[in-house]
């Protein structure tokens, strides 16, 4: 039989602690950089856009930045986060393909431009994408585990399951 503070330890449902998970991605990540994007569109929105390869760079740099605006307050607060990871992961997966597939091919890809680097292949994308899959993988993570209690989702149902 296991002492009973043992047990307590082991558990690993803990909604709670959801929201790290939705304030590292959503206050340190996607509401800042999409800010940036606005603030900052020559070397960070339209600007880089246009250097990487993406088409429209004057609509996409400043609708991502309004995007990961929006969706990171939403993660943030907790609200509808499910729905506001789908756009994010879309982001996300648009991210690796435009700048960190070209760096492991070490050419031009489709419509994207290979960066100036010192290496390519695996191990230098591996390591440029880190960021990338850290942020792919946590979405994914709250779209299939929600909120968390510390949410207005949580909120919202707990009103809901009252009445």
């Amino acid at each position: 039989m296991k002492p009973i503070f043992l047990s307590r330890y082991e558990e690993t449902a803990c909604a709670s602690a959801i929201i790290f998970i939705r304030l590292a991605v959503g206050l340190t990540v996607f509401f800042p950089e999409g800010l940036q994007k606005l603030l900052f569109a020559d070397i960070l929105g339209a600007g880089r856009f246009a250097g990487i390869g993406i088409p429209f760079p004057e609509f996409f740099g400043p609708f991502v930045g309004v995007v990961e605006i929006l969706c990171g307050l939403m993660i943030i607060f907790g609200v509808f986060t499910r729905l506001a990871t789908i756009p994010l992961i879309i982001t996300m997966c648009v991210a690796l393909l435009s700048t960190k597939l070209p760096i492991l091919l070490g050419h031009d890809w489709w419509l994207f431009n290979v960066p100036e680097m010192n290496r390519y292949g695996f191990w230098s994308a591996q390591h440029e994408a880190r960021a990338d899959m850290t942020m792919l993988l946590s979405l994914i993570f709250l779209f299939i585990a929600g909120s968390g209690r510390w949410s207005f989702d949580h909120w919202l149902r707990a009103r809901q399951a009252d009445h």
